[in-house]
């Protein structure tokens, strides 16, 4: 995933974020994804006033549009070509940035494809839900150190280290909010489901899993926060990324490096918040719609 983010041209990258921050959130939330992730690229303290420039002329046209709007924003233009001209000598954290979220994105994944299905068996069974919950517990709560030391004797220090660590402590949130989620469907959908004659499956695909779909969004972008902040403890063993930038700002006192490096994971984390938080709210609007609709045509068959 890291040499695939790699290899994709920054430009793209931004211009992919931007789109789904304008899609999904607003656009002022799509101009601080542009603004944030063009400070990771290009450095913050190369061209850092011209891009402030840039954004103060940027927040100034989304404005009502008066006399001092035009003036500013035309004094602004004559910035332009300096700000082409800086933009052209990337000297940010891009590359160490990718590797975070080449990171966050594996570990991510595999919490999913197996916290799902479990929170699923979980909902399903009492048994399974028995098993499966001291589990959970004590993943939430043992400290990483603890399981970080025989991953790094079976492993070595290195990447897979820290995907193992990420994933033990990202994967509970996923399971706990998609078994929560289901369990906490309404009665009557599930009998409007038997009453159309659905099969376990078709109940479990069909009305379950899209009711309690902002649920698992909330899931899910919880595994991505706490994959998120396993950041720094994974550049102990080795992993790449801001996490070693910060560990070695700690480790050599250099408190520049510490907030910068600080600071792209701040925003990586906001960008990432906010769009996946997006998901999860219109899922549970169309949650609400369908339920709606669902007791309207009950009440009408009652009626007739």
């Amino acid at each position: 995933m890291e040499a695939f983010l790699l290899f994709i041209p920054p430009w793209l990258i931004i211009a992919v974020f931007v789109g789904f921050a304008f899609w999904r959130v607003s656009y002022r939330f799509a101009i601080f994804t542009a603004l944030s992730l063009l400070l990771i690229l290009y450095g913050f303290a190369n061209g850092f006033w011209e891009l402030t420039i840039l954004a103060i002329w940027l927040a100034l046209l989304s404005l009502k549009r008066n006399k001092l709007t035009y003036v500013l924003s035309a004094i602004s233009y004559l910035y332009l070509p300096y700000i082409l001209y800086e933009l052209g000598k990337p000297l940010g954290y891009w590359d160490d940035t990718m590797i975070t979220l080449g990171l966050i994105l594996n570990s991510t994944l595999i919490s999913l494809i197996i916290g799902i299905p479990l929170g699923i068996c979980m909902a399903k069974s009492r048994y399974v839900e028995y098993i499966i919950r001291p589990v959970l517990d004590l993943m939430q709560t043992m400290p990483a150190f603890v399981y970080l030391i025989p991953a790094t004797i079976l492993f070595n220090i290195g990447y897979s280290v820290g995907i193992i660590a990420t994933i033990i402590f990202a994967m509970p949130p996923a399971v706990r909010l998609t078994h929560l989620g289901i369990r906490q469907v309404n009665r009557e959908l599930l009998e409007a489901g038997r009453s159309f004659g659905c099969t376990h499956w078709q109940l479990l695909f069909k009305v379950q899993l899209p009711n309690a779909m902002p649920s698992i969004m909330t899931g899910v972008n919880q595994c991505l926060m706490m994959s998120l902040s396993m950041v720094i403890i994974g550049s102990m063993v080795g992993v790449e990324g801001l996490g070693q930038l910060v560990n070695k700002s700690l480790t050599t006192l250099n408190i520049s490096l510490g907030f910068k490096s600080g600071l792209a994971v701040v925003l990586l984390a906001v960008i990432l918040d906010r769009i996946t938080e997006s998901f999860g709210r219109s899922q549970l609007d169309k949650r609400k719609s369908r339920i709606e609709w669902i007791k309207e045509r009950l009440h009408n068959l009652q009626d007739n």
